[in-house]
């Protein structure tokens, strides 16, 4: 098997080797990626000229019909799609559930927006402001889709959400896609489009997929384009220092990587129902996808007096996770996706040695159901404890992107405060505490240094969708190191893909512009 890429409105193949896509379970060859010899110019030209016309000659309403008729296509073939990303991504059930269904409920999500939006094709926001002594001159604020291309690249462990999610903003906005699946993983993201594509759903160039290398897609970048990154903060930076971005100076939007923390308040004790709530939200950190979410929990906030009770807590809890191959029901987490990112993982860990004691894990799995300990990419669920924070540098700059996480006690409030924000911006932080004053005290001290905050308490029990899942009504994306950047939230995510003019003109003006528009503060 070799993936194509689609491109210009054909499938086409890559004229190289490829690099060789894997079962992390087993180590075994499923297949090869390339995009040797594929025209990126061409492609993003085509989607730029093509795709645009396309779409933007669609209400927001039939833009919203094939976001709901994708996703029916994909809902119609979720078991092979989950066979794919067991076999090419090492899920469990659960995994790719969260995955596929993920990337099926965002479609909804943003299909039923569109309903919303109506029949138009431009979105005025409400009000005016009179801007002379007579009401005959006003201004008010009108979106408009942008001309260009959204070159999406996404990472290697949402290959199903991450493509699905910034499509269904690009696409309602009336702006088409070239996107860049991780090589790793690029199988589920292949299939997904060339079901969706066979089903004949999509206007003509308003999604491309380029299955292999994409340096070539920077080069063709042009000033009215979108660049959505996910992925590590260096690729990050060398996508905004590459050439033709910094030439071009096309709209960017990074997710990038952070070391997100969970707090347990100062009030919470074992027995609480707060207490029971955070222990499960870390089990669940350390097995779920094998660890590899950008909003995982990295650092666990505990008073210095509750953490040999909480370590005590989680060791006995991460002791009962069957770890192997997903293939088997019983296991409960799969492998990391490749031997390259298990020997990441494994040198992240070695740098939080010199500050951090190892509670369990920290190497290969010792009992392993299924799967091939060599040539798979394994990694026990690693629980780690910092015993003096205040020294240490690493837990705060190091995320290990897999089934580890750090606990970190505090003194009290200030101390706590001052450990969660020295991460230098995440996408999530969460508190877990039955204090409503110290909850909001929190808030406030902590949202300017993050994307999303999660404040879980008795009331809301287990009903919250939890740390490390992205709702596509709330904004993802984190200041600082995270990326600066914001994705989703809702008609909030089209605002990267549209155009705020200020309108000044007459009264009469206004109305009949409003009267063509959909009305939506974005």
């Amino acid at each position: 098997m070799k993936l194509e890429s689609y491109v210009e409105g054909a499938w086409r193949t890559g004229s190289g080797v490829g690099r060789d896509l894997v079962d992390p379970a087993s180590g075994a060859v499923l297949g090869q990626v390339d995009a040797t010899g594929i025209d990126a110019a061409a492609a993003m030209a085509y989607a730029r000229e093509t795709g645009a016309a396309s779409l933007q000659s669609l209400t927001f309403q039939e833009r919203g019909a094939v976001l709901r008729a994708i996703a029916d296509c994909l809902t119609g073939n979720r078991d092979a799609y989950a066979g794919i990303a067991r076999r090419n991504s090492g899920n469990t059930a659960l995994d790719a559930a969260i995955d596929i269904d993920g990337a099926i409920g965002t479609l909804k999500v943003y299909a039923r927006y569109a309903k919303g939006l109506g029949d138009a094709k431009s979105i005025l926001e409400p009000g005016s402001e009179q801007l002379a002594r007579e009401d005959v001159f006003r201004a008010a604020h009108l979106w408009t889709s942008r001309p260009g291309v959204a070159l999406q690249i996404n990472a290697f462990n949402f290959p199903s959400w991450g493509l699905w999610e910034k499509v269904a903003v690009a696409l309602l906005a009336g702006v088409p896609s070239v996107a860049k699946p991780a090589s790793a993983t690029a199988w589920l993201s292949h299939q997904m489009v060339r079901d969706v594509v066979a089903a004949g759903i999509l206007p003509e160039g308003a999604l491309s997929l380029v299955c292999g290398t994409g340096e070539e897609l920077l080069d063709a970048l042009q000033p009215f384009d979108h660049l959505a990154f996910t992925g590590s903060s260096d690729t990050a930076q060398s996508l905004r220092a590459h050439p033709r971005v910094m030439a071009a100076a096309p709209r960017i939007n990074i997710e990038a990587d952070s070391v997100n923390a969970t707090l347990l308040g100062p009030d919470a004790k074992p027995g609480d129902p707060v207490f029971d709530l955070l222990l499960r939200e870390v089990v669940k950190a350390l097995s779920v996808k094998a660890g590899q979410l950008c909003t995982n929990i990295r650092r666990v906030l505990v008073p210095q007096d509750r953490l040999a009770d909480l370590e005590q807590a989680l060791e006995a809890k991460l002791a009962g996770i069957v770890v192997g191959d997903p293939a088997d029901e019983t296991v409960r987490m799969g492998p990391l996706v490749n031997k390259r990112q298990q020997h990441a993982a494994l040198s992240g860990l070695k740098l939080l040695s010199g500050e951090t004691d190892v509670v369990t894990g920290g190497d290969l799995p010792r009992d392993l159901k299924g799967g091939d300990r060599d040539k798979g990419a394994f990694l026990a669920p690693t629980l780690l404890t910092c015993p003096d924070p205040d020294n240490a540098r690493a837990v705060f700059e190091t995320e290990v992107f897999g089934p580890a996480a750090t606990l970190i006690p505090y003194r009290d409030e200030a101390h706590a405060m001052d450990l969660v924000r020295r991460s230098g911006g995440s996408l999530v932080c969460s508190l877990f505490s039955a204090d409503p004053a110290f909850a909001k005290r929190a808030v406030l001290a902590l949202a300017p240094h993050h994307g999303r905050i999660l404040v879980v308490d008795e009331t809301v029990g287990k009903n919250h969708s939890g740390h490390a899942i992205v709702m596509p009504q709330c904004v993802h994306g984190g200041p600082g190191r995270a990326g600066n950047g914001e994705e989703l939230g809702g008609l909030r995510g089209l605002s990267f893909y549209m155009q705020r003019s200020a309108l000044q003109g007459s009264p009469a003006l206004l109305e009949a512009l409003a009267a063509e528009a959909a009305e939506a503060a974005l």
